[in-house]
């Protein structure tokens, strides 16, 4: 899909650190924290909530009371908006976008709030009646590692996937160690300065017991494990004959994001740079063979770039959704790029994948790297379950 009058205000996007699973944000409930977190940038930045006309929420692991989430959590940050509950696994930050987009570029809407919020840790067991079995005994789902461990239509385990476009596109495991611990070094730039980067975007979250008193505080990202080469050379792959370890895949993680999409004179009115202007150019997804997800994020991309008018040298920052090395050794093949020529500042290999809000906050960190850049066109990329990709094109200009 092409864009032509959708913006988003520089700076209005935001993300919490994200932690790895079982770890400070394992018993918060995804849409409450995520209405905390909501009401707490839109108070700082001073934006009126009537000033919004639709939401839109993306979230993939169910909560308690979550049939309700997207004007359940319109009613937490008091705003009388609501709109759709998105889920499309790890290209739902990419679809809220897109439909956001899609939104205001037909007039339906002048200015989206959008948000995205997922809780890996303790996701639930769901149980399904079935007549049919013997004794009318139940079907039991654990949401998160059975969704994890098997694809219905494809019939594999999402690592799987990765072995598959491994072995096809002949990527070793040295190849995955050195993309891996390049992606580290990178991530590690964002912690300099006292996280100066990761501050334009990232907000810190106070924990709370039950009385409002404020246990502890979550400054930055939680379940980072500092990697060396001899550290991933000493991992063995985690299938027999396979090539990924624990070391080149990323982890389930827990947080939420949002990110405002309007017109144009609405992102005029709340950037915090009126010198900087943030343009949605173009949406495009993409379905490849069963069991090689990896490979969707090429064809993704060729759809967005086309639609944008541009190709891949005329991108001046990528980041793209990484739950296995595999995926951007694949991507730098394809486009003939030099490991280190995208995912500046980390990406979901490093920090985590929390599902739904992990795209977003990879645009975030896209957004400000080409601002940093001083303007041009920013592409994200990512893979999804169901051996889907989707991809994203902005136009920074920086005046």
């Amino acid at each position: 899909m092409v864009f032509k009058n959708v913006y988003i205000p520089y700076g209005c996007y935001w993300s919490t650190p994200f932690c790895r699973w079982q770890g400070s944000f394992a018993n918060q409930h995804s849409i409450r924290f995520a209405a905390e977190t909501t009401t707490k940038f839109l108070q700082e930045k001073k934006i009126p909530l009537t000033d919004f006309d639709g939401l839109i929420l993306g979230t993939t692991v169910p909560q308690l009371s979550s049939f309700y989430a997207a004007p359940w959590l319109a009613g937490m940050i008091g705003a009388s908006i609501t709109g759709p509950m998105i889920g499309q696994a790890c290209a739902t930050s990419a679809k809220v976008v897109e439909v956001a987009s899609a939104c205001v570029e037909s007039n339906i809407n002048k200015m989206m709030l959008t948000v995205c919020a997922d809780r890996c840790s303790n996701g639930p067991a769901l149980v399904y009646p079935n007549s049919e079995k013997p004794g009318a005994t139940q079907d039991v789902e654990a949401w998160v590692w059975d969704n994890f461990s098997h694809d219905p239509f494809a019939k594999n385990a999402m690592i799987d996937t990765a072995e598959n476009v491994a072995k096809e596109a002949g990527i070793s495991k040295e190849m995955q160690d050195e993309i891996t611990l390049i992606r580290y070094q990178q991530y590690t730039k964002a912690l300099a300065n006292d996280r100066a980067f990761q501050k334009k975007y990232m907000l810190p979250v106070e924990l709370k017991d039950k009385r409002g008193k404020v246990l502890a505080t979550v400054n930055g990202d939680e379940g980072v494990f500092p990697t060396t080469k001899e550290g991933l050379a000493k991992l063995k792959p985690v299938k027999p004959e396979g090539t990924v370890s624990f070391g080149t895949q990323t982890y389930p993680g827990d947080g939420n994001t949002g990110i405002i999409v309007c017109s144009k004179e609405l992102a005029a009115k709340y950037s915090k740079n009126e010198n900087i202007e943030i343009q949605v150019l173009s949406y495009g997804e993409a379905k490849v063979a069963k069991g090689f997800m990896a490979k969707a994020i090429v064809p993704a991309a060729d759809k967005a770039l086309q639609m944008a008018g541009i190709t891949i040298k005329d991108v001046a920052a990528i980041k793209t959704h990484t739950p296995f090395a595999v995926n951007d050794v694949y991507f730098c093949k394809h486009y003939g790029l030099a490991y280190d020529q995208m995912n500046n500042y980390g990406t979901s290999l490093i920090y985590g994948h929390p599902q739904g809000p992990t795209g977003q906050r990879l645009m975030c960190e896209l957004f400000e790297e080409v601002v940093e850049k001083g303007g041009g066109y920013g592409l994200f990329d990512g893979c999804a379950a169901g051996d889907t990709g989707a991809a994203l094109v902005f136009k920074i200009t920086v005046k």
